[in-house]
């Protein structure tokens, strides 16, 4: 029998899960797993060739986290709001799998009262469909739909597929529709206990960690304002991106290592894991951000990974899927400036990238 010394908060979490967490603290003191967004579906200049990856394109290895998003897959679309086919995307998340990585998950539902994406803020969403509201029933029927995308990810012999489940992220935030502005303490954990309890009882998806997930907190308390409870949260992480120019000011390394301070104390006492769930900075106008930036404010912190956003955007805001190329990147490629700087990233002994999490054996 496997030793759980650390327990998932679903209790009927499946094997390859509960030793998926409880590997990922085992090996919190030898590194920090490296993630990328949307790694295997496109880059800069090119969309799905297999194989390819924009973290090998950049040093020649894979990430050892792979990052996915569902949004709009609550609507029956084929896309998510990225572009991604939803089918391709299962295919990414076995590879990934089978490369010994770990796979995260988000969802950037679309506001359920107005019909508008995420981004709108406006028609109390969050009372509407919590236990009691008048879109209730939406809301199952959603979820629904996010249980049979994640059911449908398993081995080709039958297994789950663990993955890291991070719905309703950047909540200390004031831009979607599940941020503190726009919900009450007791709504969002209300939101968050039935999802947890949907997939989980009735859904009976036992191949989830459950990730909470805000933005900006300044002191503990902040922290765990909407905070559901450790009976709820296997992950404990936030989001930090790096703004304005980084060249004269020490703003993001210093607040990255007081945030930082805060969550692996917090996640220490409650026995959750602490990372990292998105950073980084777009286009890296500031070439040795990665060393200087990145890395000074992780300083010794002992998280489990740290995980960058997507390069070359797909959003084209008009509603219809297609690649629509951009040059907006949080990985440098090529001849960008800051790839050196991204290369003693790589080779520093800090972070764990796709051959080492082979090893690792992160699921045995």
């Amino acid at each position: 029998m496997f030793a759980q010394e650390y327990r998932t908060a679903n209790p009927k979490a499946s094997l390859q899960t509960v030793k998926l967490y409880n590997n990922l603290f085992r090996i919190l003191p030898q590194g920090i797993l490296f993630g990328h967004q949307d790694d295997l579906a496109y880059g800069l200049g090119w969309e799905y060739i297999p194989g390819k990856s924009c973290v090998q394109d950049a040093v020649g290895e894979y990430p050892a986290m792979y990052g996915w998003e569902l949004g709009d897959l609550e609507l029956d679309a084929n896309y998510n709001l990225d572009s991604v086919p939803f089918q391709k995307m299962k295919t990414f998340i076995r590879e990934g799998y089978e490369r010994g990585g770990v796979i995260t998950i988000s969802w950037h539902a679309n506001n359920p009262v107005t019909g508008k994406n995420a981004w709108d803020i406006s028609g109390n969403a969050v009372s509407a469909i919590i236990p009691g509201g008048s879109m209730h029933d939406k809301y199952k029927n959603w979820l629904d739909k996010i249980a049979g995308f994640l059911s449908d990810l398993k081995t080709p012999g039958g297994e789950f597929i663990p993955v890291i489940f991070r719905p309703f992220h950047e909540l200390t935030g004031n831009w979607f529709w599940w941020c503190q502005n726009v919900c009450t303490p007791e709504e969002y954990k209300s939101l968050w206990k039935f999802t947890f309890d949907y997939l989980t009882k009735i859904k009976q998806l036992n191949h989830l960690l459950f990730a909470y997930n805000p933005e900006k907190f300044e002191n503990e308390a902040q922290f765990l304002q909407y905070y559901p409870g450790d009976d709820y949260v296997d992950i404990m992480s936030f989001d930090f991106y790096q703004y304005g120019d980084p060249s004269n000011n020490s703003d993001f390394e210093t607040t990255l290592d007081k945030r930082l301070s805060i969550l692996t104390k917090l996640s220490k006492e409650r026995k959750k894991l602490p990372a990292l769930a998105e950073t980084g900075f777009m286009n890296i106008p500031y070439p040795e951000w990665f060393t200087k930036k990145l890395m000074k404010g992780i300083g010794n912190h002992a998280i489990s990974y740290v995980h960058l956003w997507r390069d070359g955007g797909l959003v084209n805001g008009t509603g219809q899927y297609r690649f629509a190329p951009s040059q907006d990147h949080f990985i440098p490629v090529g001849r960008d400036p800051a790839f050196m700087d991204f290369y003693k990233l790589y080779i520093s002994d800090k972070f764990i990238f796709g051959n080492k999490v082979q090893q690792l054996n992160l699921y045995k």
